[in-house]
């Protein structure tokens, strides 16, 4: 059963009528098409389209046409975008809480997640993105981050040294660092040139992310690491939201939940079946013991507790287990 972020939808009245009004919202993202969050996206289209018979509908936006996560954020606070798409962990710069799901190892499966969401701490993430005239209605899986590299990981050992292309993101950097290996950010749509070029040693992203922006062409290796959750909140502008019915606001938080179904289904489908695909492309797959790795991340998860609060990360770690 699905987890939908959220508390009960308020009745905005629309007009001295009363009456609902057409509605297009515009929907912003980094995926490509093609992507599975991309999919996700036109389900929920399609959907909402057929709930509100035609009333209601999107405009899409993919691959970065409005920008990064951060862009489209600032849009949506203002009221200029209605909806975007971004990481679960994407808006720590507002939320530093969001921090402590980012260390490497801390989120084992999307089950987890799901799960901290239902407690308290997901209570409190949800207020906070309130108070940035933000609401997050719903999460989606994106898949367990795995790593390309152009020489084999077997081990820890391996990872020293190792160019690691990761997103300009604390939580990955410091991670990066604590595995041993050199965080060196690059833009997103930059990552295969950089791997092409060998500015970067490796890359790490989920399964679908790496065959649909085809990293599989310029690497010779993918090792499971399996280090980071990886999962997308879709999110509204409050501006947005509080102009809606409360019948638009329903339509709207099942429409999403539709696509989340459909966007998730096909990333389980592809955890399956990837690295098939990627071996027959030339890949060499590796399957490190990842206890060192764990191991490995603990003074990461120090830093943060003296940041957060001692139990910061134990206490997620023991709720997602």
């Amino acid at each position: 059963m699905r987890h939908h972020l959220g508390s009960a939808a308020f009745v905005a009245a629309l007009g001295m009528s009363g009456l609902a009004q057409a509605q297009t919202l515009t929907l912003g993202m980094q995926e490509s098409q093609g992507h599975n969050i991309y999919v996700g996206a036109e389900a929920i289209n399609e959907k909402l389209q057929e709930l509100s018979s035609g009333e209601m509908s999107l405009t899409l936006y993919p691959g970065a046409q409005l920008g990064d996560f951060r862009a489209m954020a600032g849009q949506a606070q203002v009221g200029e975008l209605d909806m975007f798409i971004h990481g679960h962990t994407d808006l720590n710069y507002m939320i530093p809480e969001l921090t402590l799901m980012g260390a490497a190892y801390v989120l084992p499966s999307f089950e987890a997640y799901e799960r901290l969401l239902t407690t308290s701490f997901g209570d409190e993430m949800e207020a906070k993105y309130l108070e940035q005239g933000l609401r997050p209605l719903d999460a989606w899986y994106l898949g367990m981050r795995q790593t390309t590299s152009n020489r084999p990981i077997e081990s820890l050992e391996d990872m020293q040294g190792l160019k690691l292309r990761v997103p300009n993101t604390d939580f990955l950097i410091e991670s990066t660092k604590a595995l041993g290996a050199q965080p060196t950010p690059v833009a997103f749509q930059e990552v295969y040139l950089a791997l092409q070029t060998n500015q970067v040693d490796a890359q790490e992203n989920p399964l679908s992310t790496i065959q649909n922006m085809k990293f599989y062409e310029v690497q010779d290796y993918i090792a499971m690491t399996s280090h980071f959750m990886a999962a997308m909140h879709v999110t509204v502008s409050e501006a947005t939201w509080s102009g809606l019915s409360e019948q638009q606001q329903g339509w709207l938080r099942e429409a999403v939940a539709h696509g989340g179904e459909v966007s998730d289904a096909r990333t389980f489908e592809d955890e399956a079946k990837l690295l098939a695909f990627f071996q027959e492309q030339g890949l060499s797959v590796t399957r490190p013991d990842l206890a060192p790795f764990h191991e490995a991340m603990k003074p990461y998860y120090e830093q943060l507790e003296e940041r957060f609060g001692e139990g910061a990360v134990s206490s997620l770690i023991e709720q997602t287990r």
